[in-house]
């Protein structure tokens, strides 16, 4: 057995070069686990005009306590320059601190914004005199009003008072569904909804919203009656959202129909449909 390894050994010396020649270099990269340590019991030092220390160290002078997981720091903001406009974060030119994680996987990958060095500052970041172009009033408009045109309102009102919806109604009804609307940004209906009318129950209107006095944004919404004597309530219905509903008004028909559905009516009304390989 030693003699065969012995003859391959020797057949592959002449080219024992060329197979180191070949080999790919291997390159290692430093992993970002540093971990601060200090010494529990700290060796003894020599006095400054005495002889040198040489007492070998104990297995007490290698405990360590741990200082500092550089791992768990606080990430600082990234400073980066935006090279398009983003919707929620602002114009292009625009320089913004965000998350690195965020900044990098979002911006600075598909090419949307570049790091803030004093170079790309005096390229891609806009002067101080310039007048900034804005495509909306805010970062914040355009998810707004995504929001706002996909959110389901339900207008809930009484069963036996007699009533008229208002901009207060309306206004109430964002306040619970987690949406705080001024008065002032609520445009109502032209026609007036009056009740109680069961013809009315899960039916549809619309009113407008004006964001920052400039944008504006159409809010489906639909009427529930409601009687605190749970004998008196009319049944509830079941997934409200995924059920079709007709207008209020007929000539509203065409905006309704052109508003964005809520989520989860989309969801619920999907088609599932399997993928079937050849």
């Amino acid at each position: 057995m030693l003699s065969r390894s012995s003859i391959i050994l020797n057949a592959l010396r002449p080219f024992e070069n060329t197979l180191l020649d070949n080999i790919k270099i291997v390159t290692t990269q430093q992993k970002r686990t540093t971990f601060i340590l200090k010494r529990k019991y700290p060796p003894g030092l020599h006095k400054k005009s005495g002889p040198p220390y040489n007492e070998k160290f104990k297995h007490r002078h290698f405990i360590y306590e741990l200082v500092e997981d550089t791992k768990m720091r606080k990430h600082q903001p990234l400073d980066v320059i935006l090279l398009n406009y983003v919707e929620g974060i602002g114009e292009k030119g625009d320089r913004v601190s965000l998350k690195p994680t965020f900044a990098y996987n979002n911006l600075l990958l598909p090419g949307l914004a570049t790091y803030a060095t004093p170079e790309n500052l005096l390229k891609y970041g806009r002067p101080k005199d310039e007048v900034r172009k804005t495509t909306f009033s805010s970062p914040f408009v355009e998810r707004t009003m995504n929001i706002l045109s996909t959110l389901l309102l339900s207008v809930v009102m009484n069963v036996e008072t007699p009533w008229t919806v208002e901009i207060w109604h309306i206004r109430t009804s964002f306040r619970r569904a987690g949406v705080y609307v001024p008065e002032e940004a609520i445009t109502m209906p032209e026609k007036t909804i009056s009740g109680p009318n069961l013809d009315y129950e899960n039916k549809e209107f619309y009113v407008t919203v004006t964001i920052n006095k400039q944008e504006q944004v159409k809010v489906r919404c639909r009427i529930h009656h409601f009687h605190l004597n749970s004998a008196k309530q009319l049944p509830p219905l079941d997934k409200f959202y995924s059920l079709p509903s007709d207008p209020i008004f007929p000539e509203d028909k065409e905006v309704l129909d052109s508003m964005p559905r809520h989520r989860l009516y989309q969801k619920a009304t999907a088609v599932w449909t399997p993928k079937v390989s050849y």
